[in-house]
């Protein structure tokens, strides 16, 4: 999963257990969903699940119902389970495991090694150390999951955006060129039956970066290096299209003698446009005999990480948009949408004071991801009655946390009294209309309490 975007979009919330679970019962018709339509045609049909939503029935209900796989999505990162070198968190983690192997769901493990979610411990290192580290991680990771987990995203990411097809310069990279190759053979030998996939994003369409990846596929399978798979992130808007080589790119991987895997499919846009292109992403992979499953980044729009976009398959109430009913016809199931199983349980994140600049104003809604140690926040900024031509976001954080990551933003401090300031792209917004940014840190989470100034 990118930086660039935001990680999750997440209500603030403690770690759930097993046993509060409420398991619902999926649906007996056979071709009426996404993941038994998929499955109908030697498929799976995911997403990612995030373990403290699990007690909103509406939900769970969606989730037990339509998809046949589920991806941690962030409960499975290095921050999440190795928060202090050497002692290993397996908690939220566990309960979406448990769950999946219950509801008999595939599980795709997300990620082993990346140079982004780290630790606050890991990024201090280098060289040696920190492979050492890495190794360590991925064993212990990946051994206590072992038999578990369908397919690992072994490594993330680690190819740099843009026209060269370089590696990307993380402190991974900094350890030695052979630090993928020494991940995947890592993984292997603590989880044997588990496929092992590289996933990143851009790399939809023949473009430098794809095909430096699939040079690297082509290596790995000369010298007997242990890669079965290869996702595709495929997020999609207007300003970065489904490509029009989206199947022959899954192709010519497949190509290869490895299965090819859209991993955090997600599509802004809304109605019968952004339908067509779930139709023409699902219809690809069908094309293709070795891309064996997709899995969607979230649940309802509310859930994405982009929620304003409104790019998932299930809107804020948990009702099937249009987009659904497209990919599941696609899948060749039957059109009858189902409806929410229940009212929702989540509670609402409050908004911001509304400072304002004559006669604009603004509001900030902070929602977080918290885990022992860390935590992932994506702020809404609202507009008032008057179009902005800029904005200032506050809050401050509890004592001893600090701020380690910023996007979408330019942050003013890093521990106590924070700001977050728009950067070029994402100043002017309309009346009525929002914007996005997040930030990742240390310690304990923010409350919800923000401020935010108009300009």
């Amino acid at each position: 999963m990118r930086r660039s975007r935001a990680i999750l979009t997440v209500l603030a919330t403690g770690a759930l257990t097993a046993g509060a679970l409420t398991v619902l019962s999926p649906s007996a018709d056979a071709a009426s969903t996404l993941g038994s339509a998929a499955a109908a045609q030697g498929r799976y049909f995911g997403t990612a699940v995030a373990a403290y939503k699990l007690s909103d029935s509406v939900y769970s209900g969606i989730l037990n119902r339509e998809f046949n796989s589920v991806t941690p999505e962030n409960e499975m990162k290095w921050d999440a389970t190795e928060p202090t070198q050497g002692t290993f968190s397996y908690t939220s983690a566990d309960t979406i495991v448990n769950r999946a192997i219950t509801n008999g769901q595939k599980i795709r493990g997300h990620a082993l090694a990346w140079h982004s979610q780290q630790p606050s411990w890991a990024q201090s290192l280098s060289g040696t150390t920190l492979r050492n580290a890495m190794v360590n991680h991925v064993t212990q990771v990946a051994t206590h999951y072992k038999g578990k987990i369908d397919s690992w995203d072994v490594v993330n990411e680690a190819f740099a955006d843009g026209s060269t097809g370089a590696r990307r310069d993380s402190n991974l990279q900094r350890t030695g060129d052979d630090w993928i190759e020494v991940a995947f053979r890592t993984a292997r030998a603590a989880d044997p039956a588990a496929k092992l996939c590289y996933n990143d994003y851009n790399t939809d369409g023949v473009n430098a970066k794809s095909t430096a990846v699939y040079n690297m596929v082509v290596d790995f399978k000369a010298r007997g290096v242990p890669i079965d798979c290869v996702g595709f992130q495929s997020h999609f808007n207007s300003a970065s299209p489904l490509p029009s080589d989206y199947q022959s790119n899954l192709q010519r991987f497949a190509n290869l003698g490895v299965d090819v895997q859209i991993t955090e499919l997600d599509i802004e846009g809304s109605g019968t446009a952004q339908a067509n292109s779930y139709s023409t992403a699902v219809k690809a992979c069908l094309a293709v005999t070795r891309c064996n499953g997709i899995t969607v980044w979230g649940i309802r729009d509310s859930d994405s990480w982009r929620a304003s976009g409104t790019p998932l398959l299930f809107d804020a109430n948990g009702n099937p948009k249009q987009a659904y009913t497209a990919a599941l016809t696609a899948l060749g199931g039957s059109t009858t949408s189902p409806s929410p199983s229940a009212s929702s349980s989540s509670a609402s994140p409050s908004p911001s004071a509304s400072q304002s600049s004559g006669t604009r104003s603004c509001t900030a809604t902070v929602t977080v991801n918290a885990w022992t140690g860390g935590f992932v926040a994506t702020v809404k900024v609202t507009a008032g009655a008057a179009a902005l031509t800029g904005w200032t976001a506050g809050l401050t954080l509890p004592t001893g946390s600090a701020v380690t990551n910023t996007w979408s933003a330019t942050a003013s401090g890093t521990s106590g009294a924070v700001s977050f300031t728009n950067v070029g792209y994402n100043g002017t917004v309309a009346a009525g209309g929002t914007t996005e940014f997040g930030f990742q840190g240390t310690g304990t989470a923010p409350s919800t309490t923000t401020t935010c100034t108009a300009r």
